[in-house]
């Protein structure tokens, strides 16, 4: 038989005096009578300024409140009435967990991830015995990007639950972010393997797959037909996590295909003209290209001179290419896609990329060859290779997984622009948040 969950005990001695009046507000908030149940708290805390539970009341009302006006005004008084409730004096641990619980989860809602971390740290001190609590925290400090303090959180949760499943996914996704590949997977792989709740997220099966990738171990696809199976990837080769569900999904499309056949042209038309333009941009002495780095080389040398990130133009980089940048105003589908880049990219002999997934269904990515040396380019989408041409353009979904070998005797240039799935409608294309 399944232990029932104790129920938290929310009254202490004086409020379980006017319990009766605490049930009459508690009902008209379960029945969705928001404003009627705020007002019923509200001069319960008026009558009881002592009271933890009708405080508590007034801040549940408050956040159920927000929530049906939209208003993060509304949500900030939850939150501060949530606090109020923990310095009451005799204030049950059960009702003190409740409501710093809520506020660090409203905190984070409203993007106020320093103010949650402070939420969490009282948690922890107040409560030093609970393993979630510190779980918590350790998620606190992921958010604001502090991953050496959570990392420090995740070892001391260990320490005492060495089985803990979200204390190892977490702590195995910080090894792998500081590129300890080996040491991560069995956090990964067992902390998936527990169930526990919160371990179930598509970024861990991301993860633990590319880990097991790098080390050149099969036992990856297991992973990501899991992932799939769980709902996280399209399928085991398109494993972005930032997805407009239906669109069409293939690996390689021909420009006919993608409905953006001017510009296709435009690029072939004018390749030698982008080439040379991209050409004196290398061969000034401060390079303007930057070294890729989102850590997806397993070797060598790969750099990137970027016109367009995120919809916008970068204005400085297009004095040095200036007909490249006038050339491409014309195509809204690629200088408008807030899901992608407009880049020059440069590859050097002895370059591998490893097998990776790009964020997003919702762009296409379009390669134009600019230098190709004779042989030793190619890249593989899902499960076919194919190679550059001068001035031809190569199209790819870049949310399937892909890889790239460089072992030709010189340098490869390509033009890269990404545009935006051409199944997007018009408004989701101006309303998709940026990546």
């Amino acid at each position: 038989l399944a232990k029932k969950k104790k129920k938290p005990k929310l009254l202490n001695k004086f409020d379980k005096t006017i319990k009766a009046e605490l049930d009459a507000a508690e009902k008209l908030r379960k029945k969705g009578k928001i404003e009627e149940a705020l007002r019923a708290f509200e001069a319960l805390v008026n009558q009881y300024p002592q009271s933890p539970r009708a405080r508590y009341g007034k801040a549940q009302s408050e956040d159920d409140l927000a929530e049906k006006m939209r208003s993060n005004e509304m949500l900030q008084q939850a939150i501060n009435t949530y606090d109020e409730v923990v310095s009451l004096p005799n204030v049950p641990s059960d009702l003190i967990k409740l409501s710093l619980k809520r506020e660090a989860d409203r905190q984070q809602f409203l993007g106020r991830m320093r103010g949650s971390l402070v939420t969490l740290q009282k948690l922890v001190q107040l409560f030093p015995g609970e393993t979630s609590f510190k779980n918590d925290l350790g998620v606190g400090y992921l958010l604001i990007g502090d991953n050496s303090n959570a990392k420090k959180v995740y070892e001391e949760v260990l320490s005492v639950a060495p089985n803990d499943g979200f204390a190892k996914v977490h702590y195995g996704f910080i090894l792998k972010a500081e590129n300890k590949i080996a040491e991560s997977i069995p956090y990964l792989q067992e902390g998936l393997e527990s169930g526990d709740p919160g371990t179930d997220d598509g970024r861990f099966y991301f993860h633990l797959g590319d880990a097991l990738q790098r080390m050149g171990d099969k036992e990856a696809y297991k992973w990501y037909e899991l992932g799939y199976q769980r709902g996280h990837f399209a399928s085991v080769w398109q494993r972005s996590l930032y997805n407009v569900k239906g669109l069409k999904a293939q690996p390689w499309w021909t420009a006919r295909e993608t409905g953006y056949t001017e510009l296709v042209k435009s690029l072939e038309k004018n390749w030698k003209l982008i080439r040379d333009e991209g050409l004196a941009v290398m061969d000034k002495k401060r390079s303007l290209f930057l070294p890729e780095d989102e850590n997806l080389r397993e070797k060598g040398d790969w750099s990137q001179f970027t016109l367009w990130q995120q919809g916008r133009k970068n204005e400085n980089a297009c004095k040095s290419v200036p007909k490249t940048c006038a050339l491409l105003e014309r195509f809204p589908e690629a200088t408008g896609c807030r899901r992608g880049q407009i880049k020059y990219s440069i590859m050097h002999p002895g370059t591998h990329v490893w097998p990776h997934t790009g964020p997003t269904n919702c762009r296409l990515r379009m390669h134009l060859g600019l230098v190709i040396p004779k042989e030793g380019c190619r890249i593989r989408c899902a499960q076919e290779n194919r190679y550059w041409e001068e001035g031809k353009v190569l199209i790819f979904d870049d949310s399937f997984e892909h890889e790239v070998w460089q072992d030709a005797e010189s340098y490869r240039l390509i033009f890269i622009v990404d545009v935006w799935h051409p199944e997007l409608t018009a408004q989701q294309r101006r309303t998709l948040p940026a990546i």
